[in-house]
């Protein structure tokens, strides 16, 4: 075997073991095998371009991998689950902007090829799109920034001439333009990031990371061809694909075009509402008294939201959960497609607790269910079970599908205060007569109703 076809079949086996990963991923059942054939392949890929592609700068290449190595693993064990998507932004980010300064180094050391020129330019642009949107929007889900959409005067005029601007400077560049329309073209496109995220704000912004996580993928694509790497086309494409299909299906759970999501906010529209606390009365009740309403029900739908994920109350559901089954109770999970952040959020969060996966319901399956619940407890979870997605057309999150709890004929929701969601917006649910509210933090109301499940 050459040392060629020997090459071409280590490319090839990774290949496929990123796409093994990539199906593996698609289920919390086999999702720990997928990650780690993802990991081997990935090992694989670095020692065969190692190798293969750059033996002489095998000692550099090792000391920088030694070191982004230690700073991931770092980040990666402190992260909480609550913080996982500000982490995928920041991996967004860090993959764009690794093929946009490949490509541009390639740019400067003047190509003679205007082919590969062009896609050099269009793997900057994109590239450093991603990087500085990345950016914005982890610094929104961190909180670093206003989470509202900002909008200013001629917003839209501003964003078009940016990009008109980046995308001229993207086409001079092959055909003869100066070296150092290189730095201009840079500048511009992280500009351009910078103004295509910070119009969207709320729910969507989660969004917006998964689309930025495509850009990162057709970035590495494109250095791929700039750099004449097939194993690089490959994975890249695979990222792109498979973050363009979840930018999808998230804006199918969100019930509304991702047209409407990236540029509505240009057209007056708005993922937030006002964010003001209510003043309308409620029900409240204490955990004694909810516990003998779970307790005497024949069947519960739990559906844990954000909250739960910030209060890491998972294990405490469980348990409640557990002693409700104890009880002769039919117990189930209703999971909305993002509910927490990002779709498997709360899938990984209960498989966390141990819960088992025949009782996570998605939430067309779990729908029709509602009806024939005594109790819907709700932990959590706000504009995922807000009724104004059917009822409220002005509402930032009109149309957007939702969990029936309304629908049961009892409603516990377990919040630590009257403050809107994500979107910024009232829930109606919390007035409906049906609901009992039990304040406080949802691990300590769970652990409550825990203790007074098991004395009754």
């Amino acid at each position: 075997m050459t040392g060629d076809s020997g090459t071409a079949l280590a490319y090839l086996l990774v290949a496929v073991c990123f796409i093994v990963a990539l199906k593996g991923l698609s289920s919390p059942r086999t999702a720990r095998v997928g990650n780690a054939v993802g990991a081997a392949g990935a090992v694989l890929a670095v020692v065969v371009i190692l190798l293969v592609e750059r033996p002489d700068r095998l000692l550099a290449v090792l000391a920088a991998m030694v070191v982004g190595g230690a700073v991931g693993a770092v980040a990666a064990r402190r992260v909480v689950m609550t913080a996982m998507p500000q982490m995928v932004a920041v991996f967004n980010g860090v993959g764009g902007a690794a093929g946009a300064t490949i490509a541009a180094l390639e740019m400067v050391e003047g190509t003679p090829d205007t082919g590969r020129l062009a896609v050099a330019a269009f793997t900057v642009l994109i590239g450093a799109v991603a990087f500085s949107g990345s950016m914005v929007a982890f610094a929104r889900l961190q909180e670093l920034m206003s989470g509202r959409p900002l909008i200013y005067p001629g917003a839209r005029w501003v964003f078009g001439l940016a990009l008109a601007a980046t995308v001229a400077a993207g086409v001079w560049l092959p055909w003869g333009g100066p070296t150092w329309l290189v730095g201009a073209l840079v500048g511009l496109s992280l500009g351009l990031g910078v103004l295509f995220v910070l119009p969207v704000g709320g729910a969507d912004v989660p969004i917006v990371i998964s689309l930025l996580n495509a850009f990162s993928g057709i970035t590495v694509a494109a250095s791929g061809y700039v750099l004449e790497n097939t194993l690089l086309i490959v994975a890249g494409t695979l990222v792109g694909a498979s973050g363009t299909l979840l930018t999808r299906l998230m804006a199918k759970a969100m019930g509304r075009p991702v047209t409407n999501i990236l540029f509505g906010a240009f057209a007056g529209g708005s993922t937030l509402g006002g964010g003001a606390e209510t003043d309308r009365p409620v029900r409240s009740a204490s955990a004694e008294d909810v516990a003998i309403l779970l307790g005497y029900a024949r069947k519960v739908i739990m559906a844990p939201g954000y909250g739960l994920a910030v209060a890491q109350a998972q294990h405490a559901l469980r348990d409640l959960a557990g002693e409700l089954e104890r009880r002769g109770i039919e117990v189930s999970y209703a999971i909305h497609p993002v509910a927490g952040r990002m779709p498997g959020h709360m899938n990984v969060l209960l498989a966390e607790a141990d819960v088992p996966y025949d009782k996570l319901k998605e939430m067309d399956s779990v729908n029709p269910e509602f009806k024939t619940a005594d109790v819907a407890l709700v932990v959590g979870a706000n504009d995922v079970v807000n009724p104004a997605a059917r009822s409220a057309p002005g509402s930032p999150i009109y149309g957007m599908p939702i969990l029936a709890a309304d629908e049961a004929k009892s409603i516990v929701f377990l919040k630590r205060s009257l403050r809107p969601g994500f979107a910024g917006i009232e829930n109606e649910l919390l007035h409906d007569p049906k609901t009992t509210l039990l304040f406080g933090d949802a691990k300590d109301s769970l652990g409550k109703l825990v203790t007074s499940v098991k004395s009754l």
